[in-house]
């Protein structure tokens, strides 16, 4: 093997050992692609006193209108304003007080609501931690109708309740708890369909992360919302399960952040766009703190395959709700 005579020609002598050793140079490995893109990022405000605490969060399936309630009580519509792929804004914001199931207004210990999914049928569900219950609100300031609780809800942790919901096409709802009860133990998700409720599917526990929002995207698939909290602010992750039969499958994890990244991320809603590709929108809790803001993001997900060039029909949901 020839030997090199000088500094001088370094690079081009230790080339020429290379190909003298017959190796060649690798080429630079390509660089993948994060599965979400992000689209847009818009920090909410309104004067309103009552806006803040948003916890959970529906869209239309033409991504034009969405749905979102505060941990305070009050569910809150508007209208998302769109330049491209950009959202630029809301108007159109309306409060509304929700009703118990005898028609007084939901306030207080009562009023924590955290997981939202349409119902359906124009309406929503609500998701509640305090007093743990799930209720139906044909629109939103209707009386909660009962039939969507479980005997286990209860016995959840406080103020650690049902912040995830999500609703799939055929009519069964999802619900999780923000913590399992152990590091080890997973998350149980609650599938109450044809009027029972069943915890054989369940969600493994990765890191300290802790559950606040799912959906049903339009692909089927369920897409779970999480946080971790230290001292230097909110972790985000996004992951993605495929339902099959009693299990979740298909583990993909979408997003995940350093901690001050975002915010307290704790609501989640998917649509799929004119191009066919799914979008992912995401909303903070600001807690009514000045510290905090109301954050909203969107992510278009990158398909592993050419994806259809109209959006599928989402029956289940409304494409130009009011409400």
């Amino acid at each position: 093997m020839p030997r090199c005579p000088g500094r001088a020609i370094a690079l081009a002598c230790a080339l020429a050992l290379l190909i003298a050793a017959g190796v060649q140079a690798d080429a630079p490995a390509p660089v993948e692609q994060a599965p979400l893109e992000e689209l847009s990022r818009l920090t909410l405000n309104h004067p309103d006193p009552r806006f803040g605490g948003l916890s959970g969060l529906v869209i239309t399936a033409d991504g034009t209108k969405i749905t979102m309630v505060s941990d305070r009580g009050p569910m809150i519509a508007a209208n998302l304003l769109r330049e491209g792929d950009r959202i630029t804004g809301i108007d159109g914001v309306r409060f509304f007080l929700m009703r118990t199931e005898k028609g007084n207004p939901i306030t207080g210990y009562r009023g924590n609501a955290e997981g939202l999914a349409w119902n359906g049928r124009g309406g929503h569900l609500v998701s509640f931690e305090g007093w743990h219950r799930i209720r139906d609100h044909p629109s939103p300031e209707a009386r909660g109708l009962l039939g969507y609780d479980c005997p286990g809800f209860p016995a959840l942790q406080m103020n650690s309740g049902l912040e995830a919901l999500a609703r799939d096409p055929a009519g069964t709802v999802y619900a999780i708890p923000e913590r399992s009860g152990a590091w080890a133990r997973p998350f149980p998700v609650w599938r109450i369909r044809n009027g029972s409720c069943d915890t054989k599917l369940q969600i493994p526990r990765r890191g300290s992360f802790l559950v606040t929002g799912a959906d049903i995207g339009p692909d089927g698939r369920l897409y779970l919302l999480e946080r971790h909290f230290a001292l230097l602010g909110f972790a985000t992750r996004i992951r993605a399960f495929t339902l099959t039969g009693d299990r979740l499958t298909d583990e993909e994890t979408l997003l995940e952040t350093g901690l001050g990244a975002l915010g307290n991320m704790e609501g989640i809603a998917s649509w799929r766009d004119a191009t066919g590709a799914i979008r992912l929108l995401i909303l903070a809790d600001d807690n009514f703190s000045v510290f905090q803001t109301s954050l909203m993001v969107e992510y278009r997900l990158r398909p592993a395959r050419p994806a259809p060039i109209r959006p599928t029909p989402r029956p289940d949901r409304p494409s130009d709700a009011a409400n």
